[in-house]
């Protein structure tokens, strides 16, 4: 049997606890139910963390012993402490797999790995969100059909300020007439990162069936091949030098 691949699914955990209308959809927290839709793909060992914890929960154990980390903010970016944000960076660097969520496109961590405003329109009006699927061929996109709809949504909207991305899978269409590149890939150092925009706390996404066929599918896709440290030695020759150096003249 394979070992299974190691999921860290963070979340800030505020909204849940201090407004009852998310309360209402997640009563146990985003990230249980992220970690329970996953948790059902048996190739998949799945843990949990918040901002709340010791260190976020993001201690270099942890990050030590995680394939891929699924990232969920939205209110808390800031209270996100930087050296968690450059442990969790130089781990992507080495291999590890990030999946940004929903509001993940301004948190600290993605915003470092893309280097851009990552900024973009928002409207909150409860419209429906057509996903389609551009990238048929891929692996994120396995067991889906063109496209996918999720009846009540926060719509994001471009200009998307990224880079642009390696690999699109994901154009969404929104009911209010707007198109978002919802569905996002690059490499960054060893690692792979994957954007994917559904996700608002006062709707119930996380238990939708195509949702959760993503979130297991981009898990799979980014999970290391490699794991590479970050590290400058002074590295001595494989052959004999037989060239005069000029510095030491």
């Amino acid at each position: 049997m394979s070992t299974p691949l190691r999921v860290t699914v963070w979340n800030e955990n505020v909204h849940e606890r201090k407004h009852e209308k998310v309360r209402r959809v997640y009563p146990d927290g985003i990230h249980t139910a992220i970690a329970k839709g996953l948790a059902a793909a048996p190739d998949l060992s799945v843990r949990t963390a918040t901002l709340e914890m010791p260190e976020h929960g993001l201690t270099q154990d942890v990050l030590d012993n995680t394939d891929v980390l699924t990232w969920w903010g939205h209110m808390a970016h800031g209270e996100v402490k930087d050296e968690v944000v450059d442990r969790v960076h130089k781990r992507v660097l080495e291999g590890m797999g990030l999946i940004a969520l929903h509001s993940a496109h301004y948190s600290k961590i993605f915003k470092r790995l893309m280097g851009t405003t990552c900024s973009l329109k928002w409207r909150e009006a409860g419209e429906r969100e057509r996903l389609w699927n551009v990238a048929p061929h891929h692996p994120i996109t396995a067991g889906l059909g063109e496209y996918f709809e999720l009846p009540h949504v926060e719509m994001y909207g471009e200009p998307f300020g990224i880079p642009t991305p390696d690999e699109q899978i994901f154009i969404s269409w929104f009911e209010g007439g707007e198109v978002s590149r919802s569905g996002c890939c690059w490499q960054r150092g060893n690692g792979r990162v994957f954007y994917f925009r559904p996700g608002h706390e006062t709707y119930p996404i996380y238990y939708d069936a195509n949702v959760m066929k993503v979130m297991i599918n981009a898990v799979r896709w980014a999970r290391p091949t490699v794991r590479i440290m970050d590290q400058c030695p002074n590295t001595k020759p494989l052959e004999i030098i037989r060239s005069d150096d000029p510095a030491k003249g």
